[in-house]
């Protein structure tokens, strides 16, 4: 993508942060999603005379290994009663963040002024995975209480159901919104993946499956992929009862699919298995990229990895309760510990150097700018 005059004058502020125990603290300034390189805005102490003197500065920065290797939490936001089950940014306002987690509460956030703007209890139906649809004050959740499986599209601004997504017979366990259409899709414990339009209460197609499905659509929607027993199967969304049209085996992998997601640019795949197993594959040729393995997932817990804005780097979760950073080409870059010894979920911000991680609390992780060397300097 070539740096236009159009697209500088496009920029806006994607996230602030002010770390007060700290002596460092920044402000990131959103690109395009595609765009690699990122504006950050120095608001530390350490440059308050600076800044009288000479006016604001920024700088620019790739996402780079030691960007990663500087990473550290900005930001955590407590109060849960529970672990968080579920989280999930809005694909276009990328500012917008929901979570679910075990004590049966749907909270909004608003990352660029780091604050909770709304929780919903669902002491009903309980919650367990939340994604949002194609308008940010929509969400569609599933349900945790055992006894109705039912998917609910949920209006956040006056807390009202809108539609009920009834058909699965068990524990729904992946859920993937298509951020370009009104279609998503559900897999379940009861061995089905059903293909929805939001707009209707039944439907639309239905996917056998004969394990654990893990779903997820590229960006386009154009395409979904389906991942159970050691295989991903690829299917063209227009003509899913055709099935597959292409079908990869993943190594040697016989362990329960958790996560499945595609790169940004739809060039990639990754992959999470309870066995502490991160797969990245060509989307295109079904080729292993790189694999990498954590603790394996010993509880009820979701092992959880996320593609990085420029799809060159993965976060995941562990089962002991670390944090790993990869980069594609090279290897582990970085490894963050944790007395906790459960899984943490992960997801990095579309189109921001900033990833959140959440267990008990959620918590915002951002470049550490005191520990990085030269920056770019520009007014």
């Amino acid at each position: 993508m070539e740096i236009t005059d159009e697209m500088l004058k496009s920029m806006e502020v994607g996230l602030a942060f002010r770390d007060y125990s700290e002596r460092a603290s920044s402000l990131a300034i959103r690109a395009p999603s595609r765009l690699i390189k990122v504006w950050v805005q120095i608001l530390s102490k350490d440059f308050e005379r600076f800044a009288a003197v000479m006016g604001p500065r920024r700088v620019s920065m790739e996402i780079t290994n030691e960007v990663f290797k500087s990473m550290k939490i900005g930001l955590v936001f407590q109060g849960y009663n529970g672990r968080i089950s579920s989280m999930d940014f809005h694909s276009k306002a990328t500012n917008y963040l929901v979570t679910a987690s075990d004590d049966e509460s749907i909270r909004l956030y608003d990352t660029q002024n780091a604050v909770c703007l709304k929780t919903i209890n669902s002491k009903k139906y309980g919650v367990e995975l939340v994604c949002f649809t194609d308008n940010p004050t929509l969400v569609l959740y599933s349900s945790k209480n055992g006894w109705d499986e039912s998917l609910r599209l949920l209006s956040l601004n006056d807390n009202r159901f809108v539609r009920y997504f009834k058909g699965h017979l068990d524990r729904v366990v992946s859920i993937s919104f298509c951020s370009e259409k009104e279609n998503f899709l559900s897999g379940s414990l009861d061995l089905t993946v059903l293909l929805w339009d939001q707009r209707a209460e039944k439907s639309q197609g239905l996917l056998r499956v004969q394990g654990r499905p893990a779903v997820s659509y590229d960006d386009q929607g154009m395409v979904f992929a389906v991942a159970y027993g050691g295989h991903i199967r690829m299917f063209d969304a227009r003509k899913f009862e055709k099935g597959p049209f292409e079908i990869f085996a993943v190594g040697n992998e016989d362990s329960e699919a958790h996560v499945i997601k595609f790169s940004s640019d739809g060039r990639r795949i990754l992959l999470t298995t309870k066995a502490g197993r991160v797969h990245v594959i060509d989307s295109f040729h079904g080729n292993s990229i790189a694999s990498y393995n954590v603790k394996p997932v010993v509880t009820n817990s979701m092992l959880e990895a996320s593609f990085s804005p420029d799809g060159n780097h993965i976060i995941s979760g562990s089962g002991d309760g670390s944090i790993y950073a990869w980069n594609i080409r090279s290897g582990k870059i970085a490894r963050w510990g944790s007395t906790d010894n459960e899984p943490p979920l992960v997801r990095w911000a579309p189109g921001s150097l900033m990833f959140v991680t959440g267990s008990s609390e959620l918590s915002c992780w951002v470049p550490d700018l005191s520990k990085l060397g030269s920056f770019s300097v520009t007014k």
